[in-house]
C-alpha cells in the first residue's frame, strides 16, 4: 500500500465562516485529519474573490511556502481570483476546489463577470485536478470553462451528523415552513416572502434562518416583511446555534428555499435526514440534489409557481406524508464526510505520485 501524501488546504477568510462552502471546506479538512492526513491549514487573506494587492501578495507568499513535497488544495474562492502568473511560480501541485465558478455569483456587472470567467478559465488550466460538490458544476466547467471531464472529480458534501428523532406528533400550532440559507439575494428570500403573502389565507407560520451577508439586504426583506403584512407569522431568525436549529426543524413541516443559483446545498441534506418535503427552484445543481419524490421544484424567480407548491404540500396531507417518506429513504444513500475525505485522499495521492515522476 503506497504512503498517504502530506498536504495543504489553503483557504480564504474565517474558516468558521457560516457558509455552505465554509462548511464544506472546515468538514473535508477535518475529515482528512481524521482518517491519518497530515493536512495544514493555509489561512489566505479574506478580501477574496476581490483582493488587494496586498491580499494578492501576501496569498501568493503564503502559497509559495508550501513545499513541493505537499499537494495543496486551493478553494475556489482564492484559486479563480489569483493572478495566473504568480500561479505558475507555485512550487507545490495544485488542485482546485470550485464550489461554484466566480462569474456565477449574482448581481456582478457584466465586465467583471467577463474578467472573472477569463481569469478563472486560464488558471484551471494550471490545476493538476479540479473537485466540485455537484455533478452540476463539473458540467459548467467543462461546457464554460474548457476543463476535461477526467480532470474532474465530483466529491458530494459528507451527510450533517443524524439529528434527534422527530416527534411522533406535529407540534401544536399552524404547520411550521423552515427555510435556511445566507440573507443574500442569490438566496431568493425575497421570492419565498413574496410567495408566503399569496397564501396568506393558509395557516401557517415561517421562520427564514441565515446569517446576514449582503449588506443591507436583511433590512430590504424586513421591509418586504411588514409591507406583506406577515410580521406576525414570518421570522427572519438571523443566524441561530445548533440547538435551535435542530428545534426549528423538528417542528417544521417543511422546507423552502427559493434559490436562484446553488452549486449543491448541503441545507438540503439536512433536511432529507429530517424527513421534510423540499420546495425550491431548478436553479444550478438543486435538480440533482432534491429527488423528484421528495421535494417540488419551480422556476427560479417566480413567486406565484412558489407558492402553488407550497399551497400543495399543506393542504394535502397524502403528498406531505409521501415526500415525507421519500426524504428518509434518500438520506440513507447520503455518502459521509469519511466518504469524501477517502475518494479525496486517492486524489491525493495520484497528484502527488505524478507529480513526482
Amino acid at each position: 500500500m503506497c504512503p498517504a501524501h502530506d498536504a495543504a488546504f489553503a483557504v480564504p477568510g474565517d474558516l468558521s465562516s457560516p457558509t455552505g462552502g465554509y462548511h464544506y471546506d472546515r468538514s473535508l479538512l477535518e475529515a482528512l485529519r481524521a482518517g491519518g492526513r497530515d493536512v495544514t491549514h493555509v489561512a489566505l487573506p479574506e478580501g477574496f474573490p476581490f483582493p488587494g494587492p496586498a491580499d494578492m501578495a501576501e496569498a501568493l507568499c503564503r502559497l509559495s511556502e508550501v513545499p513541493s513535497e505537499r499537494v495543496v488544495i486551493v478553494d475556489g474562492l482564492a484559486f479563480g481570483a489569483l493572478e495566473t502568473a504568480a500561479l505558475d511560480r507555485v512550487a507545490a501541485p495544485i488542485i482546485a476546489l470550485v464550489h461554484h465558478p466566480l462569474a456565477h455569483e449574482s448581481g456582478l456587472p457584466e465586465a467583471e463577470a467577463r474578467r472573472l470567467q477569463a481569469l478563472e478559465r486560464e488558471n484551471l488550466t494550471r490545476a493538476a485536478h479540479v473537485l466540485v460538490p455537484s455533478a452540476h458544476i463539473g458540467e459548467v466547467l467543462v461546457s464554460d470553462y474548457a476543463v476535461n471531464s477526467d480532470r474532474i472529480s465530483v466529491i458530494r458534501p459528507g451527510r450533517p451528523e443524524l439529528p434527534p428523532d422527530r416527534p411522533d406528533a406535529p407540534p401544536p400550532g399552524p404547520p411550521l415552513i423552515l427555510s435556511v440559507g445566507l440573507l443574500h439575494p442569490r438566496k431568493g428570500h425575497d421570492v419565498l416572502i413574496a410567495a408566503l403573502a399569496q397564501i396568506a389565507d393558509m395557516p401557517w407560520r415561517a421562520v427564514i434562518v441565515g446569517s446576514p451577508w449582503e449588506p443591507g439586504h436583511d433590512a430590504a426583506l424586513t421591509r418586504q416583511i411588514a409591507e406583506a403584512g406577515l410580521v406576525d407569522r414570518l421570522r427572519l431568525a438571523g443566524r441561530v446555534g445548533q440547538a435551535e436549529l435542530n428545534a426549528l426543524y423538528a417542528q417544521a413541516h417543511l422546507f423552502a428555499l427559493a434559490t436562484r443559483y446553488e452549486g449543491y446545498g448541503i441545507v438540503f441534506d439536512e433536511a432529507l435526514l429530517r424527513g421534510l418535503p423540499i420546495v425550491s427552484t431548478t436553479a444550478g445543481a438543486v435538480p440533482g440534489t432534491v429527488p423528484e419524490a421528495a421535494g417540488t421544484l419551480v422556476a427560479p424567480d417566480d413567486p406565484a409557481a412558489f407558492a402553488e407548491a407550497l399551497r400543495a404540500l399543506l393542504q394535502d396531507p397524502q403528498a406531505h406524508a409521501a415526500k415525507s417518506r421519500a426524504a428518509r429513504l434518500a438520506a440513507q444513500d447520503l455518502p459521509t464526510w469519511a466518504d469524501a475525505a477517502a475518494r479525496v485522499g486517492d486524489i491525493l495521492d495520484r497528484v502527488a505520485a505524478g507529480h513526482r515522476r
